[in-house]
């Protein structure tokens, strides 16, 4: 996060608390100055301490921020995003007063893509959302300290460490991705017996291949680890990040292959994470879900004569799907679907928001106008494709989306076509909701949710597999 961001969010809140009179009135601060008490405003983190509602905010101060606010009662919450002229409850029915502040926040702090340089975009965005995130999941499991620790984690949930590789991408460069692995000491009995059928002795062998999202321009494995250490800790698979190439240096297909390419890695080299390649599971979230899609489609029916678009290179990628395995389900977070529709939430959810019609422009143009394909084609638009055979698949929807009818509109499509589909909204959430989830108390249940239907959902799949297989 820049220190100007930091400065932009202290001030914005300051001058809320202390229009509405409340800043703290102990004896410490009636010894300062009356003229510097009017020249310097206090920080947020005075301010919750004053309220006793944090204890500590040196590290990852937006997540302290953002957490702490939310303790504050609710009608105090109310008058701060009246005060910045926020959403209302009659906008959002199903957003609380905490998340439509942070929604009033963003709103204040925005700044319009197209005025910014794309570098400092991604810049902007990888040290916000990092300074979101809560600081224990930046603790290797294998650290001294935290390995002294294991008493105090939550049941079932399981300590995380993490390790990045690099490996050739589609076009012969480099390419990072990260691995996560469940400590196998925090592994619980009664766990163990959630995830094997009794006459079982090994694991369930799934491991998870996840996309960033990032509209294909911004965003790393850095700005979606809080979500991927999160799926580590509660299902106990593996989860190997990508940190495919971005746009406008590198526009579509580039992500497509470089996601393909990091399948094919995971699917030769996943029995060192103790998985199986019949049980590679897929997920991501908006860019990252669209690639997911396109991956699952493209896995189960590959297409020559779109690939023959890209000349040799695509020849070789059409062979290079052809061999490997078929994912055996996926899980896209309010995904990228449709490039050219305009659905009833295009007009509902496209001003306001976190994701509003003029981003959609900018990532849009970045990632499709120095395309070697078409605007309208199948690698660019999983509706275009044959989606006859995509694996089983658990869509997740934000309420407050632009993009949450393109979501159901594939949910539709999968089942016009006999797929196995679960699809679940999100009441409340905005488009990039999981960036919330240790700092927005709902969110982060929401969240817990989510994880625990997907691993449910596959492993619902692979018993049905092994009935059938008796």
């Amino acid at each position: 996060m820049t220190k100007s961001t930091v400065l932009s969010i202290n001030a914005l809140l300051n001058k809320a608390l202390m229009t509405m009179k409340l800043a703290p009135t102990d004896r410490k601060d009636h010894e300062i100055k009356e003229n510097d008490a009017q020249q310097e405003s206090l920080t947020l983190k005075q301010k919750m301490r004053s309220y006793n509602l944090m204890t500590n905010c040196q590290p990852h101060t937006l997540h302290y921020a953002m957490k702490g606010v939310g303790y504050l009662p609710t009608p105090i919450l109310e008058k701060l995003v009246g005060y910045l002229k926020g959403p209302t409850s009659k906008q959002y029915l199903h957003a609380n007063a905490h998340m439509r502040l942070i929604l009033a926040v963003n709103s204040k702090l925005k700044t319009p893509l197209e005025l910014t340089p794309m570098h400092e975009l991604r810049e902007r965005f990888a040290a916000d959302a990092v300074a979101m995130q809560a600081p224990h999941v930046w603790q290797q499991a294998n650290d001294t300290i935290i390995g002294n620790m294991k008493r105090f984690t939550k049941q079932n949930e399981k300590l995380v460490h993490w390790e990045d590789k690099v490996i050739a991408n589609a076009d012969d460069g480099d390419m990072t991705i990260r691995c996560y692995q469940a400590d196998a000491s925090s592994h619980g009995e009664s766990e163990k017996n959630d995830i094997h059928n009794s006459d079982e002795t090994v694991s369930d062998e799934t491991v998870l291949l996840y996309f960033h999202g990032g509209g294909f321009c911004i965003g790393d494995i850095n700005t979606h680890h809080e979500f991927c250490h999160a799926v580590c800790a509660q299902t106990g698979w593996p989860v190997v990040s990508v940190d495919y190439r971005l746009a406008p240096e590198h526009p579509a297909p580039a992500a497509l292959k470089d996601c393909i390419t990091a399948y094919a890695w995971l699917a030769e080299h996943c029995h060192t994470l103790g998985a199986s390649p019949s049980r590679i599971v897929l997920a991501g979230d908006s860019a990252g879900g669209g690639l997911s899609t396109l991956i699952a489609q493209q896995l189960t029916a590959p297409s020559q004569a779109a690939w023959s678009d890209l000349g040799i290179a695509g020849q070789k990628m059409f062979n290079l799907l052809e061999r490997l395995p078929k994912p055996l389900a996926q899980m896209p977070l309010y995904p990228v679907t449709d490039i050219e529709t305009d659905y009833p939430s295009w007009e509902l959810y496209g001003e306001g928001l976190l994701l509003d019609h003029a981003d959609v422009a900018v990532f849009d143009a970045a990632c499709l106008d120095n395309s070697p394909l078409p605007r309208q084609h199948i690698l660019n638009c999983p509706m275009l494709g044959d989606n006859s055979k995509v694996c089983p698949t658990y869509i997740v929807a934000a309420e407050l989306d632009v993009l949450r009818d393109e979501a159901f509109a594939y949910a539709k499509q999968l089942k016009v076509h006999g797929i196995a589909v679960e699809t679940h909204t999100i009441l409340g959430a905005p488009h990039g909701f999981i960036h919330f989830m240790s700092i927005h108390q709902g969110i982060g249940q929401e969240t817990g949710n989510i994880i625990d239907g997907f691993a449910h959902f596959v492993r619902d799949i692979i018993s049905t597999q092994a009935l059938l297989a008796a």
